[in-house]
């Protein structure tokens, strides 16, 4: 061959080398733009929505786009796109907090969700790569074992890695009654969502087995089977009664004031405030009154003696108990807390949140991020400390009440010493943070979680919402509208007994997901097939 055929050869073969890896590079750029759509379609399946089946065709279709990576990279990178989709849409609310009530600038706020989303996405891109890491080309593996698994790990370790962040996690979208909810008294909220990922999963090898199900083959006939098993299964299980009611029936006043934000810390408006829930407990009946987290904006001990007296005057009157939101300082340390105090206690028992918000409650590596909150950020009493991670419950009238504040009840495993302990859970919560978005509503989802995994009546007493009592079924038997000052009033019951998920806490759901990985571990070299 002539020598400049041969370069022009060497030239071409060059630039074929060269288009190749561009145009992997472009088609991967499409498919995780894609990816990122799908993935903010799964906040449709969440509250106030409630269009689970949304949720988890917006899962089939990512768990999809995942099988057909092109290597294990690829796959973890549609997991990352997939994942920053995901949480930009289901945690787009804390834009409101950062900007609105955090002073900081509308475009930094924005950036920081998307950091926020993109950190957060890392989860479900290690939960792509390693799936596909140890299953390789083998889809059959990938989709029936190894994907679902990684999947609900990835959710797990979410929730306690850099003190955990596991809002939205998927098995949320089946709460309180689509087919899988029966489960979370088994396994908690993380079993719900591994089943609904190995039901997405299930889905996504049928179509890309289309042949064998039309013919009705043993395999595909086998998860067709397994998957209606799994959901009849669910639907019985939501039937089930874990727990006994346990004494007397205790009539509860839930009150909502409906402080705004940009003035619940204003000195200025703290006459209002205080007079405003003076005269709801006045108008209040009930065996237990409750305020929602800090509704008094100040220190218990700042408190007025008369105001505090004029309170004790109401609720001896009525023979009730009262339980406030208020910050508590302990002057020996000058360390505060977040607390829920039985005012109508002489002894002033008291729970003092444990599971802080970071950057919210405290500053974490606060010489490095201090100047954050000197110069951006304006959120008062920023840097609580935490409350002991075992406090006993509160007592009423023949019932014990385990205590959680704010977002500690989005941590499942948690509750749960509270919950062995109490026939009632109660939250205190203030998320006017929010400014009625439906983080509000996503906040009472993970309520009735709580309630389903426990077996225990759940009180939500909130500033704006959602103020409701919540059944051991994890169903509303009473709420209040968000955002007007009410009070609401039931009579709710104990429970004693427990849960499956009460004894084994998340050991049950883990040891199944790493079942899977194993058995995936040892069929991994074994030929693909339907």
């Amino acid at each position: 061959m002539p020598a400049g055929s041969t370069d022009v050869a060497c030239l071409s073969a060059r630039a074929a080398a060269e288009a190749q890896p561009a145009l992997s590079t472009t088609a991967l750029r499409w498919q995780m733009a894609g990816a990122a759509l799908l993935g903010t379609l799964v906040l449709l399946g969440f509250a106030p929505l409630h269009l689970w089946p949304l949720s988890m065709l917006s899962l089939a279709g990512g768990f999809l786009l995942i099988s057909h990576a092109a290597s294990n990279r690829q796959a973890g990178w549609l997991g990352w796109a997939y994942g920053v989709g995901y949480f930009a849409s289901s945690t787009h609310w804390l834009y409101i907090s950062l900007h609105k009530y955090g002073g900081m600038p509308g475009a930094l706020a924005a950036l920081s969700v998307l950091g926020l989303s993109m950190f957060l996405a890392l989860y479900p891109a290690l939960a792509a790569w390693s799936a596909r890491r140890l299953c390789g080309q083998h889809k059959t593996l990938l989709l029936c074992l190894a994907l679902p698994a990684t999947w609900a790990i990835s959710e797990w370790l979410r929730s306690w890695v850099f003190t955990g962040f596991p809002w939205a996690s998927i098995g949320y979208s089946q709460i309180p009654g689509a087919p899988l909810a029966g489960f979370a008294a088994v396994i908690g909220i993380y079993g719900v969502g591994y089943l609904l990922a190995l039901s997405c999963a299930t889905l996504v090898w049928l179509l890309q087995h289309r042949d064998a199900l039309l013919a009705r083959r043993p395999a595909a006939m086998l998860a067709v089977g397994g998957m209606l098993a799994l959901w009849t299964a669910g639907i019985g299980l939501q039937q089930m009664a874990w727990t006994q009611a346990s004494g007397a029936p205790l009539k509860v006043a839930l009150l909502q004031g409906a402080i705004p934000q940009d003035v619940k810390w204003d000195q200025k408006a703290l006459n209002d405030t205080l007079a405003a829930y003076y005269h709801q407990i006045r108008e209040a009946e009930g065996d237990l009154i409750v305020l929602p987290e800090t509704a008094f904006p100040l220190f218990l001990s700042d408190l007025p003696q008369a105001y505090v007296d004029a309170l004790l005057g109401l609720v001896q009157k009525k023979q009730a108990a009262l339980i406030v939101g208020v910050p508590t300082l302990e002057p020996e340390t000058q360390h505060y807390y977040n607390a829920a105090v039985l005012l109508s206690d002489a002894k002033r028992p008291s729970y003092a949140k444990s599971h802080l918000v970071p950057f919210g409650e405290f500053i974490p590596m606060k010489p490095i991020v201090g100047w954050v909150y000197e110069t951006l950020l304006k959120i008062p009493l920023s840097d609580f400390s935490r409350g002991a991670t075992s406090q006993p419950p509160l007592r009423v009238k023949g019932q014990a009440i385990a205590v959680n504040i704010c977002y500690e009840d989005i941590f499942g495993e948690e509750l749960l010493p509270g919950a062995e302990q109490a026939g009632l859970l109660l939250n205190i919560s203030n998320l006017a943070w929010f400014d009625g978005s439906i983080a509000l509503a996503q906040h009472g989802q993970i309520a009735q979680a709580r309630a389903l995994e426990t077996g225990r009546t759940m009180l939500r007493a909130t500033n704006t919402g959602t103020t409701a009592v919540i059944d051991p079924h994890g169903r509303y038997l009473a709420k209040l509208p968000e955002g007007i000052p009410a009070t609401l009033s039931y009579s709710v019951q104990g429970y004693s007994g427990r849960t499956p998920y009460m004894r084994w806490g998340n050991g049950l759901f883990l040891g199944v997901c790493g079942m899977a990985l194993l058995i995936a571990l040892v069929k991994r070299k074994q030929p693909q097939g339907h």
